[in-house]
């Protein structure tokens, strides 16, 4: 199992929209970035991705589980875009800001580049974040 973050903006997509489409989850669409789609078409099913919100808030703030692995996007006609499908797992009970991220771990992919919509996680730094957001126990896949 792999883990992975995953950002949006919430005016777009917020995380209270997520976790109404249940366990079925949604199609992660939009992702129009070469390294972002590639890291999608590494995603697979039972992976685990922090849901970030960007904008004003810079927040890790819920963690979703890849239900589906990349496919084609539902919302480009040219056919040349991937997404993968994600469902709620589990809120943050305290979001983890950027901030915070940048200053107590500051090899993770989201401090050195925090445009990349969609980016990997290591083990460690999976731990450390869901520490940080007040979960005592990880969820596994």
């Amino acid at each position: 199992m792999a883990y992975w973050l995953v950002k949006s903006e919430p005016d777009e997509w917020s995380w209270t929209q997520q976790k109404k489409e249940g366990r079925k989850g949604s199609e992660w669409t939009g992702v129009r970035n070469f390294q972002a789609r590639g890291n999608m078409r590494k995603m697979q099913r039972g992976d685990l991705a922090f849901f970030y919100h960007t904008g004003d808030e810079k927040a890790v703030i819920g963690i979703v589980k890849v239900v589906k692995e990349a496919h084609p996007d539902s919302t480009d006609p040219s056919g040349e875009w991937d997404c993968v499908d994600v469902a709620a797992v589990a809120d943050l009970p305290r979001p983890v800001a950027l901030s915070e991220i940048k200053a107590k771990l500051k090899d993770m992919a989201l401090a050195r580049n925090p445009r990349l919509s969609v980016q990997p996680v290591t083990e460690a730094e999976w731990r450390k974040v869901c520490t940080m957001g007040g979960l005592a126990k990880p969820p596994a896949a």
